[in-house]
C-alpha cells in the first residue's frame, strides 16, 4: 500500500517548472479566471505561491487554506496539492531549489507577505530565473530566502478529521458556519457521543472542536470580506451573535480589524486593476542640438 502511494505521488510530480542547472529560483506568472481549478499535483522543488490579486483556495490532504494577497503559502517539494480560484487571480510563484530555505516548514504553511517580500517576489518574477553565476541574482535570492525564513506563519487553515462521523459534522459546519444547532444536536444526528467527537478532534487534528470551529469561521470570514460584505454581515454569516466578538477574534488571528483588513485588500485590488487597464505612455526625448 505504501509503495502504491509512493508511485501515485511520483506520477503527480511535475518537473518542468523546477529550477534547471545553475538556477536557484525559477518563477511563473499566470492569471486565472474565477472558478478555475489547478488539478492535484506536486513539484520537485519548494514553492512560494503568492497571488498579487484575488483569492486562492489551496487543498492538500486533509487541509484547506484561503490565501488572499496579504498572505502566501509555502508548499514543500513533493507535497501534493490543488488550487481553486475563488475569484480572478494573478498568481506569482517561486520555485525554489530544495534546501535553500533550510529553516522552512516541512508542511504547507501560510506566511505573512511583508511589503519587502512582495516586491522581492515580483522582481524575481520579472527577471524570470535567478542564476547562480549572476551576482545581482544571488543577492536577490539571498534576500528572498532570508525573508521566507523569518516570515511569521498564520494559523488560518482548516483541517478535516478522518473519522467518517466526525467528518460529516465537520463538513456540515463548513457548509454553514453560522449553524445554530448545538454540538449535542449535531452529534445526535451523526450518532456519535460528544466526548467521542471531542476525543477524535484532539487525537486526529490536535485541537478541540471549539478551536476548530473558530478557525472555520475566520477562514470563511476572509472569503465573505473579499466578496465585499460588511463586518456586521460577515459576523452574523459565520455564527457570531455580536460583531464585537468577531472583531476581537479576527484581530487576535490577523493582527488587524476585519474592516482594516478588508479596506487594505480592496484598495490594493483596485489599484492593480487600474494599473492593468491604464495605457502606457511612451515618451520620446528629442536630443538636444547645439
Amino acid at each position: 500500500m505504501r509503495h502504491k502511494i509512493s508511485l501515485m505521488r511520483h506520477s503527480l510530480t511535475l518537473r518542468e517548472f523546477d529550477p534547471k542547472r545553475n538556477v536557484s529560483i525559477a518563477t511563473l506568472a499566470h492569471d486565472y479566471p474565477a472558478g478555475y481549478m489547478v488539478a492535484e499535483h506536486a513539484h520537485g522543488s519548494d514553492q512560494l505561491i503568492y497571488a498579487k490579486r484575488g483569492l486562492m483556495e489551496v487543498h492538500s490532504g486533509q487541509n484547506m487554506w484561503l490565501i488572499p494577497p496579504t498572505f502566501a503559502i509555502w508548499v514543500p517539494s513533493r507535497m501534493v496539492h490543488q488550487i481553486r480560484m475563488t475569484s480572478e487571480v494573478s498568481m506569482r510563484t517561486l520555485y525554489i531549489r530544495s534546501g535553500l530555505v533550510a529553516s522552512a516548514e516541512s508542511a504547507c504553511a501560510v506566511l505573512w507577505v511583508t511589503p519587502l517580500l512582495r516586491e522581492l517576489v515580483l522582481e524575481a518574477v520579472r527577471i524570470g530565473q535567478l542564476r547562480v553565476q549572476v551576482s545581482e541574482h544571488r543577492a536577490l535570492r539571498d534576500l528572498i530566502v532570508l525573508q521566507i525564513a523569518h516570515s511569521r506563519s498564520v494559523p488560518t487553515h482548516v483541517r478535516l478529521p478522518r473519522d467518517p462521523r466526525a467528518l460529516r459534522i465537520a463538513l456540515r459546519i463548513m457548509s454553514d458556519p453560522a449553524e445554530s444547532k448545538g454540538i449535542d444536536v449535531l452529534c445526535a444526528d451523526a450518532r456519535i457521543g460528544i466526548r467521542t467527537l471531542q476525543r477524535i478532534f484532539m487525537n486526529d487534528l490536535g485541537v478541540s472542536l471549539d478551536t476548530w470551529r473558530r478557525q472555520v469561521r475566520l477562514t470563511k470570514a476572509v472569503e465573505f470580506l473579499v466578496a465585499g460584505d460588511s463586518v456586521k454581515q460577515v459576523a452574523f454569516a459565520v455564527g457570531y451573535s455580536q460583531p464585537s466578538a468577531f472583531v476581537l477574534a479576527f484581530r487576535r488571528t490577523f493582527g488587524v480589524t476585519p474592516k482594516s483588513w478588508a479596506m487594505s485588500f480592496i484598495a490594493r485590488d483596485r489599484l492593480q486593476r487600474l494599473a492593468k487597464a491604464r495605457p502606457i505612455l511612451h515618451i520620446r526625448q528629442n536630443p538636444i542640438s547645439d
